[in-house]
C-alpha cells in the first residue's frame, strides 16, 4: 500500500471533483451536442448557419481557454449529427405518416435508433473528457491533479501520488468503458 502522508482524503475529494466537473461538463456536451446536430440539419439556414459558427469557433480555439463545457459541445454535436444521419430517414417519414409530432417522432422513433449509432464516438468523447479535467488544476480547481501536485511538492514523493492520481484515472476509465459496454448491447439487441 502506498504511504500518501495523510494526503489520502484530500486526494479522494479531488477525485470527487474530477467527476463533478468530468459529469456537468458532460451533461452541458450533450445539450450542446444535440442542440447543434438538430441546428446543422434543420431547414432553417440561420440555425445551420448559428451551429456552424458555433463548431467551426470552438474547434478553432485551444481546449484551455474553453476548458471542455463549449469545446466537447462541438465534438458531441457531430457525433450526435452522424448518428442522425445514419437512421434511416424512411423512418421519420412513416413518423410523419402515423401523425406523431416531430418531438413524439424524435422521442419514440428517431432517439432510440440514433443512439445506437452515437454510442461509440459518445464513449470516446466521455473518455477523452474525463482524463481532459486534469486541465482544471491548472487553473485552481482542488481536483485530485492539483491536490496530487501540491503533496507530491510538499512530501517530495512526485511518484507516489502522480502514480495514485493515474490508477484512479484508470479505474474511472476502466469502470466508463465497462458501463458504456453494457449500454451498447443494451441499444443493439435487436440487431442481433
Amino acid at each position: 500500500m502506498l504511504d500518501l502522508q495523510g494526503y489520502e482524503s484530500s486526494i479522494l475529494d479531488g477525485a470527487l471533483v474530477t467527476l463533478q466537473v468530468a459529469l456537468l461538463s458532460l451533461l452541458l456536451a450533450v445539450f450542446l451536442g444535440l442542440l447543434g446536430a438538430l441546428a446543422k440539419m434543420a431547414p432553417y439556414r440561420w440555425a445551420r448557419s448559428i451551429a456552424t459558427l458555433y463548431t467551426t469557433i470552438v474547434r478553432g480555439i485551444p481546449d484551455l481557454v474553453l476548458m471542455m463545457l463549449l469545446f466537447f459541445g462541438a465534438y458531441m454535436a457531430e457525433t450526435f449529427r452522424g448518428a442522425i444521419m445514419a437512421v434511416d430517414r424512411g423512418e421519420m417519414e412513416a413518423a410523419k405518416a402515423y401523425g406523431m409530432s416531430g418531438m413524439m417522432a424524435f422521442r419514440r422513433i428517431l432517439f432510440p435508433q440514433m443512439i445506437r449509432h452515437a454510442l461509440p464516438g459518445f464513449g470516446n468523447n466521455w473518455l477523452v473528457l474525463l482524463k481532459t479535467t486534469a486541465l482544471v488544476s491548472i487553473i485552481g480547481l482542488e481536483d485530485m491533479v492539483r491536490v496530487s501536485s501540491m503533496a507530491a511538492g510538499t512530501t517530495k514523493m512526485p511518484f507516489t501520488f502522480y502514480m495514485t492520481v493515474a490508477c484512479i484515472f484508470l479505474f474511472f476509465t476502466a469502470v466508463s468503458t465497462g458501463a458504456l459496454k453494457l449500454i451498447e448491447r443494451k441499444f443493439s439487441i435487436h440487431m442481433r
